[in-house]
């Protein structure tokens, strides 16, 4: 069965572009969609009924709709053998940069969450479902110490922890979209 990518986007939006720029990086066919954001189409609605917003990437009818996530499993998805690894190095450089940039802070601000922290959300909980339906072992507790303990004080803060979806119904929910794609 042939692949059905579908993009929908707006060319001002740097969102957008950085999905569309990762597509074409890795010479995935896609279908571009432009969309107008001020009178949204059906498409647009049905495949994000809750946020309405762009960039959403669809796959094989599978819609995804947040542009961190697709960046960070776009690699793992479409990438296969020598290129799969680069981009494993490549996404280990950059967890080394976070994982310096901790340094001995419990959050990357200190002593409290913020910004930069909600922003690293994709890797305080949906990266470990991620990897757990991949195979992949980006983030480990031995490659990276500090990250690994920053995700533990983040995902068990209150804020957050009360915030986050079910482990077992977001690997279900990953597993629907990507599942035939990471095979």
């Amino acid at each position: 069965m042939a692949e059905e990518v579908k993009l929908f986007g707006v060319w001002a939006s740097p969102l957008s572009k950085r999905v569309e720029i990762a597509l074409k990086l890795k010479g995935v066919k896609y279908e571009y969609i432009e969309e107008d954001l001020t009178n949204k189409s059906p498409l647009l609605l049905k495949y994000n009924p809750v946020h309405k917003k762009i960039p959403v990437l669809v796959h094989n009818g599978k819609p995804i709709a947040e542009s961190i996530c697709l960046l960070v499993l776009w690699n793992s998805f479409w990438s296969k053998g020598k290129e799969r690894e680069a981009a494993i190095g490549e996404a280990c450089e950059h967890l080394k940069t976070l994982e310096n940039e901790l340094g001995d802070k419990k959050f990357f601000g200190g002593e409290e969450i913020g910004l930069v922290d909600i922003v690293a959300n994709f890797i305080g909980f949906w990266l470990g479902a991620s990897q757990e339906l991949s195979g992949l072992e980006l983030l480990t507790e031995e490659k990276f110490p500090k990250l690994s303990k920053w995700i533990h004080e983040y995902v068990n803060h209150t804020a957050i922890k009360e915030n986050l979806p079910p482990r077992d119904k977001l690997i279900e929910a990953l597993s629907a979209r990507f599942g035939a794609a990471s095979k």
